[in-house]
């Protein structure tokens, strides 16, 4: 029998090739694989669900993590989902799996962070499962929004001429995971030596304590803008744009000068001797949105705080490409988290 590696599909090739078989049955599954979230018709409002799992090792490390962080953090990473739907999340499922190592009260912790999630962003706990682990700590979190049919935003909306906008600053939950990192090495090699994470309060906490933009759906709604396309950047700017110019069929033009970096981030990339960019586009974790509008739309977003413009939606044949603060001009490459 034929072996293939998980590691030559990717996740996303690898998500693509075991779901292309399955055809969307019925008329009220309006979208099935491939975007932030499905979306069910569901009467006057679409039914919009997410799911996301975190695996200890994987995407997150207790060894500088609180385990009430985690929990918070786990809530936020799929309510962002919700929200790039341009929708709101109602509900959330909640699965654990657990080793012995784990006690009664390290769990109220976690959940404790659950709770004040669910609290900020006005969500239900409604259910979930809970088993053993023979290994470290799995959390399966599902998330169930509510949106007006017409006004959801899917990532295949984009068309030539849209601008690409983004909320809020890039790179800075990366910088905070190189920073913790370097600290963990240094207590491994010797557990005497106290962390010292240099007062970065602002990276450390976009790591740790993430917010997902409700914000901004919220104001979306209040001025009646709808995105024609639009994706929370979790895995990188650079790759959430593929995703959106993949699936709407268009190319990209990314200026270097329209991606925000907040000045803390900046100065530790260079401490760090890294590319400010860089960190910007491949660092993920950010859970800002990335989101295209019509051009006609530009007066509705130009004094909102916070919102960007860093680029525009262009043919297909024009590819995916960065211009440089130099005049340059690069194809962009996505080299975002890589699950596989």
């Amino acid at each position: 029998m034929q072996r293939t590696d998980v590691n030559t599909l990717g996740e996303f090739g690898l998500i693509e090739h075991l779901t292309r078989a399955f055809p969307l049955r019925n008329a009220s599954s309006l979208k099935g694989v491939g975007d932030d979230a499905a979306v069910i018709e569901n009467g006057d409002f679409c039914t919009v669900v997410s799911t996301d799992m975190l695996v200890e090792g994987i995407h997150f490390d207790l060894a500088y993590t609180p385990l009430k962080h985690l929990g918070y953090k786990s809530v936020v990473v799929n309510v962002s989902d919700i929200y790039a739907m341009n929708a709101f999340p109602k509900q959330i499922t909640v699965s654990i799996a657990i080793s012995n190592r784990y006690s009664v009260e390290a769990l109220e912790e976690l959940y404790e962070g659950i709770r004040l999630a669910c609290e900020y962003y006005g969500v239900d706990l409604v259910g979930g499962d809970t088993t053993s682990s023979p290994k470290g700590m799995v959390i399966s979190i599902t998330a169930i929004g509510q949106g007006e049919k017409e006004r959801l935003a899917y990532r295949s909306g984009a068309r030539a001429g849209d601008l690409i906008c983004i909320t809020g600053d890039l790179g800075a939950a990366y910088l905070g995971l190189q920073l913790l990192e370097r600290e963990k090495r240094i207590w491994q090699e010797n557990p005497d030596v106290q962390p010292d994470l240099e007062n970065q309060q602002y990276v450390i906490g976009r790591q740790l304590k993430p917010e997902a933009r409700r914000d901004v759906i919220e104001t979306f709604l209040k001025i009646g803008l709808k995105p024609t396309s639009m994706i929370d950047i979790s895995d990188g700017l650079a790759s959430e744009i593929f995703h959106i110019c993949r699936e709407s069929g268009v190319g990209a033009l990314i200026e270097e000068s329209g991606v925000p970096i907040h000045p803390e981030s900046e100065l530790l990339a260079l401490k760090f001797k890294l590319d400010p960019i860089t960190c910007a586009l491949s660092g993920g974790e950010d859970y800002e949105l990335l989101f295209t509008i019509k051009p006609e739309d530009t007066d509705k977003i130009r004094f909102l705080p916070e919102i960007y413009i860093a680029g525009e939606i262009m043919d297909a044949s024009a590819g995916v490409k960065l211009s440089t603060k130099g005049g340059n001009l690069h194809d962009l490459k996505a080299q975002g988290w890589v699950h596989f």
